[in-house]
């Protein structure tokens, strides 16, 4: 254009530097910058708004606050821009300041402060806001509900969805990413599998995303066929959602189709990263697969150019270690070109544990304990392999150190959803509203579990307590109290789904095989480390967790 001698005007600069913008190419901006001082139209309020955004756009703050400075005369857009720079580079007390000086505020202005508050944490002051404005947009929902949903309060982002769906507004993708999310951390299926009813019902495109996150959802529930649906449907798929169908089916006990799936993955030309190795290295843990593991791991670097993380030689140490391979394992973090952190340590921990070897487990433990004197998990670990060698002064020590670093042992926890609202249960819990019709199923439970053959595993109550006393403990896990309510309040074919905060121990283990042929019930229990699915007397982990 310059060749012919054809002059720029104040429309073409504006075009040229939003291609700056969206290529964040600040060098070019800058000479751009020069070129529209040069021909004096610096002062025109539309190439004045597009520098300013522009630089905020590419992180220069101050040349953005200079041009908005200095400029002649400024409308919304550049207060706008101004406004979301620094709330984009976390600068919230700047954004304040200009928010607080504003002529005139739209809903880009509110919504951009709701994102800065929420961004530094402040998100009582952001939900204020958000309630004081006089209108409303989607991003407007959009910004706060994915705020909450980022903080971890789920449950004000399903609240929060209600509502908006009581004002008649319509969801974005990405706000039913976020209470899809949300759903999936609350336990929620019933309403995560609403969201993807009212999906279906719109006839919204299921793009990348919000395709993975519908199958992360299912996947976490144990509902393997909704998730493998939702695969199937999808048109445009990432590795991100090939990595949730490996990573779901492995927890799922589902490893051989996982292992497929990968292979499947690769023939479709998706290159595998660090996530879906990760995934992979998980289903061969799931099922002792310890060759298979190691042939994947070497691959890693050898075929696809991936230099193993932290996280994956975790999941070796993990694979080792269940198999029973302790001092291969505990060579393994030996030999780790990084060093190991407390994550690697508690799986050979652990694993000293489920194999029996207290002197292994004691060194491990001991030094896990060191190095994370907060953790409550280690020091139980470490009480648990002192207890079973009947080594009560240790088990009072290690007690003793806990009260003195104020660890508190995190109690056992059971979640199981019933018509759409959650029932949360703790060992021994007596404290809900059908609690004696809960005690009478127990008892039930208990009859019919001696006539399939139970015997209490008592080795799994750690105490110095008499048998008896053993057995009832036993018998109030939390996870027993949650099937009893679910046999109680959901009727057959519906499976019982419960979600576990800790490891399920062997007795729960065996008593939900057990229960499951006794009542003929699907009973599915997601534990801190996998699923298990029960049924007819056998469960989809084939006793190796």
């Amino acid at each position: 254009m310059r060749d012919g001698d054809v002059a720029a005007d104040t429309y073409t600069y504006p075009i040229l530097l939003q291609s700056c913008s969206q290529r964040l190419a600040e060098v070019e901006g800058k000479l751009i910058h020069g070129q529209v001082i040069k021909v004096g139209f610096d002062s025109d309020v539309y190439v004045g708004n597009t520098l300013i955004n522009m630089y905020a756009v590419c992180g220069c703050l101050g040349d953005a606050r200079k041009v908005f400075d200095e400029s002649c005369a400024l409308d919304s857009v550049s207060w706008n821009s101004m406004l979301a720079g620094y709330v984009s580079a976390d600068n919230v007390d700047e954004a304040k300041w200009l928010y607080e000086r504003m002529p005139e505020r739209n809903l880009i202005s509110w919504n951009s402060m709701i994102s800065g508050y929420l961004r530094c944490g402040e998100v009582e002051k952001a939900r204020s806001l958000f309630d004081s404005m006089p209108q409303r947009d989607t991003v407007s929902w959009s910004v706060l509900i994915s705020g909450y949903a980022q903080r971890d309060r789920f449950a004000d982002a399903l609240a929060l969805f209600q509502n908006m769906q009581l004002e008649g507004i319509q969801p974005d993708e990405t706000i039913l990413v976020s209470v899809i999310s949300a759903c999936t951390h609350l336990s929620a299926l019933d309403q995560g599998a609403w969201i993807h009813a009212y999906i279906r019902k719109k006839q919204m495109k299921v793009n990348v995303i919000l395709g993975t996150t519908l199958i992360d959802m299912y996947m976490k529930f144990g509902s393997v066929p909704n998730a493998m649906e939702v695969f199937r449907a999808m048109e445009e798929k990432g590795v991100s959602t090939w990595n949730a169908l490996i990573l779901g089916l492995a927890m799922n006990g589902f490893v051989k189709e996982s292992l497929a799936t990968f292979s499947e993955m690769k023939e479709c030309s998706i290159v595998p990263n660090e996530i879906t190795f990760l995934a992979v290295l998980g289903a061969c843990r799931h099922m002792g697969l310890v060759e298979e593991g190691r042939r994947h791991f070497d691959a890693m670097s050898r075929k696809h150019g991936i230099e193993p993380t932290i996280k994956h030689y975790g999941c070796m140490v993990d694979l080792l270690g269940r198999a029973g391979k302790l001092t291969e394992a505990e060579e393994l973090i030996a030999n780790m070109p990084v060093p190991p952190d407390v994550s690697t340590w508690g799986a050979l921990l652990g694993a000293c544990k489920k194999h029996g070897d207290n002197v292994m487990g004691e060194r491990v433990g001991r030094k896990l304990v060191d190095l994370q004197p907060e953790h409550d998990g280690f020091h139980v670990l470490l009480s648990n392999i002192y207890a079973s060698k009947g080594s009560w002064d240790n088990v009072h020590e290690i007690r003793g150190m806990m009260r003195q670093h104020g660890v508190i042992k995190t109690p056992g926890c059971s979640m199981i959803e019933v018509k759409g609202t959650i029932h949360e249960f703790l060992a021994g819990d007596k404290t809900h509203p059908q609690s004696e019709d809960i005690e009478k199923m127990l008892d039930d439970m208990a009859k019919k579990l001696k006539m399939e053959g139970y015997a209490p595993d008592t080795r799994e109550v750690l105490l110095d307590i008499d048998e008896e006393d053993k057995e009832t403990t036993l018998f109030r896990h939390s996870e027993k109290i949650a099937i009893a309510f679910g046999l109680l309040t959901i009727d057959a074919p519906t499976p019982i789904r419960i979600m576990k905060n800790l490891r399920i121990c062997n007795d729960c283990h065996m008593a939900a095989k057990l229960i499951s042929r006794a009542y003929d019930r699907e009973i599915v229990v997601r534990d801190r480390h996998r699923f298990h699915h029960f049924k007819q007397g056998s469960c989809s982990c084939l006793d190796y967790w």
